[in-house]
């Protein structure tokens, strides 16, 4: 029984099976909304409602957190964000790896990797109040959530970010990022691999992670190396959080490349042992490749690398850079420096290594799909129904109940988002109805722009975003700012 069960809502989702996020069993219920809330979740046979989703048959969910992505630009170019709503995300995290649209103002074109948020004309958000006026003003179909990049602060301040920032270049970075703070940020993040942030040393970093403490906010992390020397970089992670006294979370966490296969076991193990006595978190792909832009240095990585997009010869865009270097009868090295700018995918990763760290507790899930790329990885559009539907249903990787508190509950945690994650009474009306029989990713990396199967309705703050295979038109998310 429920207790205050209401005899009017707006909306009544009837004789579904209930996955609340919180890791708990299934149950069978009935869940009212009024306005933008879960009002009751139970036998509600006596209320009457505006409008009622049969969902017999099928699973009811909190919405899923996207904890890495790239949609900066997305969430204002492409707002009914039909990559993330098809896959029953309601929430996503933007500003990782370093890179966010907002405190800067380009006016020459976006080193590598800030190019793959688009060029000069998207970084014109001189605060992060200017980004989040312009999100509420015209606001897209899933929630979001703002991080502020590293490597953003660094090419907005310095001339030269090929070197370590001068105590007044840290002053006005310091100065940015509590003003992001203040605006509502939830965080801090660097990509210290890439060449705009790669020159910072580890007191650079903690100067500025301690301003995102001063706000009790995150530092999510790009570590300085996913691959020889990734143990050295989950301890430089480590003693950033623990000297700035926040809490860090490290993206896409991997150990890539061929002699590193397997040593999931040994950075798994190490960061158990750290977060004894330290704040830690991770998050994960479902993918044995990753995707950014196009590298020299990751070429000897992989056994393959497949082109995403390229401005110096477009028709190179979902094609194998070893194809093109033989036509071009250019070796693999010459024909990367030919294509740029340029995306790729690259094949460094091992599936057991994947798998271990999906498995583990605290791992969340994030797409870290690049929505501008003409190939993109097919990430993108099918993180979330693949970990549904491949690792949980036809590998048993995890229950079901597992797989959706990985993302949803402990995702809205680690991050601080009040009141969504999980289905209750009081909290947010993020849901998703789905076919976990039929729930499955479709995209691939030959044909990677391919919706999802299985999920039925996608509702965001109480109104349906989703059904029947498409957007409904409704924009209703909303920017989640840090809770003060």
């Amino acid at each position: 029984m429920v207790e205050n069960t209401p005899e009017h809502c707006d909306l009544i989702i009837r004789n579904g099976t209930v996955i609340d996020g919180t890791g708990s069993t299934r149950t069978k219920a009935d869940i009212a909304i009024s306005g933008d809330r879960i009002t009751s979740v139970g036998d509600m046979g006596n209320t009457v409602s505006e409008q009622e989703i049969d969902a017999t048959g099928r699973i009811v969910s909190p919405g899923f957190i996207d904890v890495h992505t790239h949609d900066d630009r997305a969430l204002i170019s492409d707002p009914q964000m039909a990559m993330k709503i098809s896959q029953g995300v309601t929430t996503v995290i933007v500003g990782n790896c370093g890179i966010s649209l907002s405190p800067i103002h380009l006016n020459r074109p976006p080193p590598p990797p800030m190019n793959l948020l688009g060029d000069q004309s998207w970084y014109r958000f001189i605060t992060m109040d200017d980004y989040i006026e312009e999100l509420e003003k015209r606001p897209p179909a899933v929630n979001a959530a703002l991080l502020v990049g590293h490597s953003t602060l660094r090419v907005g301040t310095m001339c030269d970010v090929n070197r370590p920032a001068t105590d007044t270049e840290i002053h006005t970075m310091r100065k940015l990022l509590g003003d992001s703070m203040k605006a509502g940020a939830l965080g801090f993040s660097t990509g210290l691999f890439y060449p705009t942030n790669s020159a910072a040393p580890t007191e650079e970093v903690i100067a500025l992670a301690e301003i995102a403490a001063i706000s009790d906010g995150l530092y999510v992390t790009h570590m300085r190396n996913e691959h020889d020397q990734v143990s050295e970089s989950l301890e430089e992670t480590f003693e950033i959080g623990r000297r700035a006294k926040l809490p860090v979370i490290i993206s896409h966490h991997k150990c890539a490349g061929v002699k590193n296969f397997g040593r999931t076991h040994e950075t798994l193990a190490r960061i158990d042992t750290v977060r004894l006595s330290q704040d830690v978190g991770l998050d994960v792909y479902p993918y044995a490749a990753g995707s950014t832009a196009l590298l020299p240095e990751f070429l000897e990585e992989g056994s393959k690398v497949l082109i995403t997009w390229s401005t110096a010869i477009p028709s190179a865009a979902g094609r194998y850079l070893h194809e093109i270097a033989a036509e071009m009868e250019m070796s693999e090295q010459q024909m990367c420096q030919r294509l740029q700018p340029a995306g790729a995918v690259y094949f460094m990763m091992d599936e057991e290594d994947v798998r271990r760290v999906l498995r583990h507790p605290h791992s969340m899930i994030g797409s870290d799909g690049l929505p501008h790329d003409t190939k993109p990885h097919p990430r993108l559009w099918g993180t979330f129904p693949r970990i549904l539907g491949h690792y949980a249903r036809e590998l048993g990787l995890f229950s079901l109940e597992e797989a959706v508190r990985k993302m949803t509950q402990l995702s809205a945690n680690r991050f601080g988002l009040k009141d969504r994650g999980q289905l209750k009474a009081g909290a947010f009306a993020d849901l998703v109805i789905f076919d976990a029989e039929r729930i499955t990713d479709r995209s691939t990396y030959e044909d990677p722009l391919q919706q999802a199967d299985g999920i039925e309705r996608v509702i965001v703050n109480g109104l349906v975003a989703w059904q029947e295979g498409r957007t409904t038109g409704v924009r209703q998310g909303r920017v989640l700012k840090r809770a003060t």
